[in-house]
């Protein structure tokens, strides 16, 4: 069987290279092609020694030509991503993009959240948000598909998933999550992400400023009236995985039959979400190294507390992409997903 090809821009950063081990094990995907501009020139095996088995890719420059058959992985920073998406889709590709450029359709609270100017804001029309549990028979029907934040994940699938009771939640939603330095943005040879700043040490950081609060918001409440969020994240000293605690009101009262009928229905044909009998079971290590994404909860008098996990480099970023892929080519959605 011929296979697609495919090439990540931005592979040697540590979402690309996720995505890379991926599509290696991967059936119906060709990896044809890797870029990044800080290791241009080497191959794959030197920049990531244990993927040595791989195909002997070498990473070129973002500019280099992409053969043209190709579809495309965006794994850059948003600027790049803002560039780069539009020529991808003046040539006819099927387009991914896994950065926070294309994800909001309020242009303030886009520019206020990411801090810079969007000049292609009528691409917005044209996108698909990535989430296969809330959008899966668009991602089967469009070239352009904008990946979800690994935070933003963790928070919209748990109330996306409570479908009609969300019209009796009363704002603010709280989040509070928690994440392995992988998910903290950034590069991880910062200085702020280095051991001796992280081992043994836990704290907060972009308290109600993160720019996947809005997106939560944007997607969390799809269908139904839209409501506050107030995000704070934190980082741990662990290397992958983000564990959220999500606080959500209703002021008439909810039952536990009715939200795990909810989220019940939900486990049972979403391939990857696992609902638990206690949120004590949940668990970042039940998740680690897989594409799903985790979930319990208890009510206390008006108040429900769901707690969920994922593994942010994959359910939260490259294998979410991976989902969206099999979906957009049409291949079986959980191909090179459910053996990790």
């Amino acid at each position: 069987m011929k296979q697609t090809k495919l090439a990540i821009i931005g592979a040697g950063g540590l979402t690309g290279k996720e995505l890379t081990k991926l599509l290696a094990h991967h059936p119906n995907f060709e990896l044809v092609h890797v870029t990044s501009n800080q290791v241009d020139g080497k191959h794959i095996r030197e920049v990531f020694p244990d993927l040595s088995h791989l195909p002997d890719l070498k990473f070129q420059k973002h500019d280099a030509p992409v053969p043209k058959e190709a579809g495309i992985v965006l794994a850059t920073p948003n600027e790049v991503s803002l560039e780069k998406a539009p020529i991808f889709l003046k040539e006819g590709r099927k387009v991914i993009d896994l950065s926070g450029t294309f994800r909001l359709h309020n242009k303030a609270k886009f520019e206020t959240a990411y801090q810079f100017s969007h000049t292609e804001f009528e691409m917005m029309d044209q996108v698909v948000f990535g989430l296969p549990e809330l959008f899966r028979e668009k991602l089967k029907n469009t070239n352009f598909v904008s990946n979800p934040g690994c935070y933003a994940t963790s928070a919209i699938l748990p109330i996306a998933l409570l479908g009609n009771l969300r019209k009796e939640i009363q704002d603010p939603v709280i989040v509070d999550a928690k994440s392995g330095v992988s998910g903290a943005g950034g590069r991880t040879e910062e200085i702020k992400f280095a051991y001796t700043n992280v081992y043994e040490n836990f704290r907060a950081y972009k308290i109600l400023t993160h720019q996947h609060e809005p997106e939560m918001e944007e997607y969390g409440f799809v269908g139904t009236e839209e409501k506050e969020i107030h995000f704070t994240p934190h980082l741990l000293p662990i290397y992958r995985g983000i564990l959220a605690t999500i606080y959500v009101s209703f002021p008439k009262g909810i039952s536990a039959e009715q939200v795990r009928e909810k989220f019940q229905s939900a486990a049972e044909k979403e391939p990857f979400v696992r609902l638990y009998q206690t949120p004590e079971e949940v668990e970042i290590r039940k998740v680690q190294n897989t594409n799903y994404l985790d979930l319990g909860f208890r009510i206390k008098g008006n108040t429900l507390v769901i707690v969920s996990a994922l593994d942010n480099l994959v359910k939260g970023a490259a294998g979410q992409a991976l989902q969206n892929l099999n979906l957009m080519y049409g291949y079986p959605e959980t191909e090179g997903l459910v053996a990790l």
